[in-house]
Protein backbone atom coordinates (compact mmCIF):
# COMPACT_ATOMS: atom_id res chain seq x y z
CA UNK A 1 0.00 0.00 0.00
CA UNK A 2 1.38 3.37 -1.03
CA UNK A 3 1.87 5.88 1.74
CA UNK A 4 3.15 9.41 1.27
CA UNK A 5 3.81 11.55 4.33
CA UNK A 6 4.65 15.23 4.02
CA UNK A 7 6.54 17.31 6.56
CA UNK A 8 8.29 20.67 6.83
CA UNK A 9 5.38 23.03 6.43
CA UNK A 10 4.70 25.96 8.69
CA UNK A 11 4.50 29.70 8.85
CA UNK A 12 7.10 32.05 7.40
CA UNK A 13 7.37 35.72 6.49
CA UNK A 14 7.48 36.83 2.90
CA UNK A 15 10.98 36.40 1.53
CA UNK A 16 11.67 33.45 3.79
CA UNK A 17 12.30 29.80 2.98
CA UNK A 18 10.86 26.41 3.80
CA UNK A 19 11.80 22.90 2.79
CA UNK A 20 9.05 20.36 2.37
CA UNK A 21 9.74 16.64 2.49
CA UNK A 22 7.65 13.65 1.48
CA UNK A 23 8.63 10.18 2.66
CA UNK A 24 7.24 7.35 0.56
CA UNK A 25 6.62 3.78 1.63
CA UNK A 26 5.10 0.73 -0.02
CA UNK A 27 6.58 1.60 -3.41
CA UNK A 28 9.79 1.25 -5.38
CA UNK A 29 10.37 4.96 -5.05
CA UNK A 30 13.16 5.27 -7.61
CA UNK A 31 10.85 4.14 -10.43
CA UNK A 32 8.07 6.61 -9.67
CA UNK A 33 7.32 10.02 -11.12
CA UNK A 34 6.75 12.43 -8.25
CA UNK A 35 5.13 15.81 -7.96
CA UNK A 36 4.23 18.63 -5.61
CA UNK A 37 0.85 20.29 -5.83
CA UNK A 38 -0.87 23.00 -3.84
CA UNK A 39 -4.42 24.06 -3.19
CA UNK A 40 -6.20 26.95 -1.53
CA UNK A 41 -9.87 26.96 -0.51
CA UNK A 42 -12.21 27.33 -3.45
CA UNK A 43 -9.50 26.78 -6.05
CA UNK A 44 -8.39 23.78 -8.07
CA UNK A 45 -5.29 21.87 -7.14
CA UNK A 46 -2.30 23.45 -8.90
CA UNK A 47 0.85 21.69 -10.05
CA UNK A 48 3.99 23.24 -8.57
CA UNK A 49 6.82 20.95 -9.62
CA UNK A 50 7.44 17.45 -10.92
CA UNK A 51 10.41 15.13 -11.17
CA UNK A 52 10.68 11.89 -13.10
CA UNK A 53 12.64 8.77 -12.28
CA UNK A 54 15.63 10.11 -14.21
CA UNK A 55 15.63 13.36 -12.25
CA UNK A 56 14.20 15.55 -14.98
CA UNK A 57 12.25 18.43 -13.47
CA UNK A 58 9.28 20.57 -14.44
CA UNK A 59 8.15 23.76 -12.72
CA UNK A 60 5.14 26.00 -12.80
CA UNK A 61 6.03 29.44 -14.14
CA UNK A 62 4.96 31.00 -10.86
CA UNK A 63 7.71 29.21 -8.92
CA UNK A 64 10.56 28.97 -11.43
CA UNK A 65 13.79 30.29 -9.98
CA UNK A 66 12.42 30.16 -6.42
CA UNK A 67 11.48 26.50 -5.84
CA UNK A 68 13.61 23.40 -6.36
CA UNK A 69 12.27 19.85 -6.45
CA UNK A 70 14.65 17.00 -5.73
CA UNK A 71 14.56 13.36 -4.80
CA UNK A 72 16.69 11.15 -2.57
CA UNK A 73 16.14 7.63 -3.83
CA UNK A 74 18.28 6.13 -1.07
CA UNK A 75 15.86 7.55 1.51
CA UNK A 76 12.65 7.26 -0.54
CA UNK A 77 12.17 10.97 -0.01
CA UNK A 78 10.99 13.84 -2.17
CA UNK A 79 11.90 17.43 -1.32
CA UNK A 80 10.69 20.87 -2.28
CA UNK A 81 13.00 23.73 -1.37
CA UNK A 82 11.00 26.95 -1.41
CA UNK A 83 12.90 30.23 -1.34
CA UNK A 84 11.77 33.85 -1.53
CA UNK A 85 8.28 32.83 -0.51
CA UNK A 86 5.41 35.14 -1.39
CA UNK A 87 1.97 35.45 0.25
CA UNK A 88 0.46 33.88 -2.87
CA UNK A 89 2.48 30.71 -2.18
CA UNK A 90 0.40 30.06 0.95
CA UNK A 91 -1.58 26.84 0.48
CA UNK A 92 -1.91 23.21 1.40
CA UNK A 93 0.90 21.37 -0.32
CA UNK A 94 0.51 17.79 -1.46
CA UNK A 95 2.98 15.15 -2.55
CA UNK A 96 1.90 12.92 -5.44
CA UNK A 97 3.23 9.76 -7.06
CA UNK A 98 2.76 7.68 -10.20
CA UNK A 99 4.43 4.34 -10.99
CA UNK A 100 6.04 5.29 -14.28
CA UNK A 101 6.54 8.20 -16.63
CA UNK A 102 3.97 10.94 -16.92
CA UNK A 103 3.31 13.19 -19.90
CA UNK A 104 2.17 16.33 -18.11
CA UNK A 105 3.98 16.48 -14.79
CA UNK A 106 1.93 19.39 -13.44
CA UNK A 107 -1.49 17.84 -14.07
CA UNK A 108 -3.06 16.19 -11.02
CA UNK A 109 -4.81 13.50 -13.08
CA UNK A 110 -1.42 12.04 -14.01
CA UNK A 111 -0.89 10.85 -10.42
CA UNK A 112 -2.69 8.10 -8.53
CA UNK A 113 -1.29 8.38 -5.01
CA UNK A 114 -1.42 11.41 -2.74
CA UNK A 115 -0.20 12.49 0.64
CA UNK A 116 -2.48 14.02 3.24
CA UNK A 117 -1.14 17.51 2.66
CA UNK A 118 0.75 20.03 4.76
CA UNK A 119 0.04 23.68 5.30
CA UNK A 120 2.30 26.54 4.30
CA UNK A 121 1.47 30.03 5.52
CA UNK A 122 3.28 33.13 4.27
CA UNK A 123 2.71 36.46 5.95
CA UNK A 124 3.42 39.78 4.29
Amino acid sequence: QVQLVESGGGSVQAGGSLRLSCVASGITFSTYSMGWFRQTPGKEREGVAGIDSDGRTTYANSVKGRFTISRDNARDTLHLQMNNLKPEDAAMYYCAAYPGPVIQALESWEYNSWGQGIEVTVSS
